[in-house]
């Protein structure tokens, strides 16, 4: 039998960095998409900061990470899609109520909604 550490995860279990970003508010909207497609993760070092100075900043900036390795291709590919829909611009739909939001919004301004991430199978 298993014996169950932080996070829900095994004791042994493989987890895979994913993502990681000075930026807390980016590492936490990255977070919340994969668990918005099923995709179990963490977010590791969200209170590191203030080890800096004591520490390389690089490794004081907050990390994704996958409990599974059969999701890290998944997680990567949606990663993949939102960076270029955030850098694009491009203008999307909200699938919640319809109204039409410029690229620069990750949520919709009337609704408050998730932008949607098309997934390249679904393209």
């Amino acid at each position: 039998m298993r014996q169950k550490i932080g996070f829900g995860l095994n004791k042994g279990a493989l987890v895979l960095k994913v993502y990681s970003s000075e930026d807390r508010f980016m590492v936490q909207q990255i977070k919340d998409l994969l668990e918005s497609k099923g995709i179990h993760c963490f977010i590791k070092n969200e209170f590191a900061i203030g080890g800096a100075g004591d520490l390389s900043p690089f490794d004081c900036w907050p990390e994704v990470w996958v409990t599974d390795n059969d999701w890290k291709s998944k997680a990567q590919s949606l990663i993949k899609d939102i960076e270029t829909q955030w850098q694009q611009g491009t203008e999307w739909c909200c699938d919640n109520c319809g109204e039409t939001n410029g690229g620069g919004f990750e949520l919709c301004w009337q609704c408050g909604a998730q932008a949607p991430v098309t997934l390249p199978s679904d393209k």
